[in-house]
């Protein structure tokens, strides 16, 4: 199997993979997965593989009857393949994390695109079943909150350019955060 980061091309094969069998419950496209990936890996407890495989496609009913055996194949290899790099820099080189947010070019302007990330990571959690967070960790979740649940867009409407640009650089941070609390808590536990 390859290690390292997807390059451009195989995150673009992903992306129309799941836009292909996709549906309205499922993970549509990269920057939802990369999110879901993160907080997999980030959460108190292991989820096995074939509960999120399941769970990014919408449940049971919904995971695709792919075209080739050599199609799932490639899926998996390069979903698992994302999934080691993003391991890989929370816990080796957490200055390296770059959650994979989109973007939307608008004439000259290209405008950075955090929601799909953000359910993702909150798709992810909900998996991973996370008690409640110690109040001092709750601003790190409601980063990825904010721009994770429809309820807030009125919320992000009401902001101010500069605003909505820091609550984005926000998240990154954040995840990283929460990502260091639950390893502490593993090592805690092992001791």
């Amino acid at each position: 199997m390859n290690q390292g980061p997807l390059n451009e091309e195989e995150l673009e094969w992903l992306d129309e993979v799941l836009l292909k069998y996709g549906n309205e419950d499922s993970v549509l496209d990269v920057s939802e997965l990369d999110g879901l990936l993160t907080a997999i890996l980030s959460g108190p407890t292991v989820i096995e593989p074939a509960q999120w495989l399941t769970a990014l496609w919408g449940g049971e009913a919904h995971v695709p009857h792919w075209s080739s055996e050599q199609e799932m194949t490639r899926f998996m290899d390069l979903t698992f393949q994302h999934m080691n790099d993003i391991d890989q820099r929370l816990n080796e080189a957490p200055d390296q994390f770059d959650p994979m947010f989109g973007y939307l070019e608008e004439g000259e302007e290209e405008h950075t695109i955090v929601e799909e990330w953000c359910f993702g990571y909150l798709r992810g959690m909900a998996l991973g079943d996370w008690p409640p967070l110690p109040a001092d960790l709750e601003p790190a979740l409601g980063a990825i909150t904010l721009h994770g649940q429809e309820e807030n867009a009125p919320l992000l409407a009401q902001m101010t350019p500069e605003e909505y640009a820091e609550s984005q650089e926000a998240i990154q941070p954040a995840a990283l955060q929460l990502h260091a609390y639950w390893r502490e808590q593993h090592a805690l536990q092992l001791h």
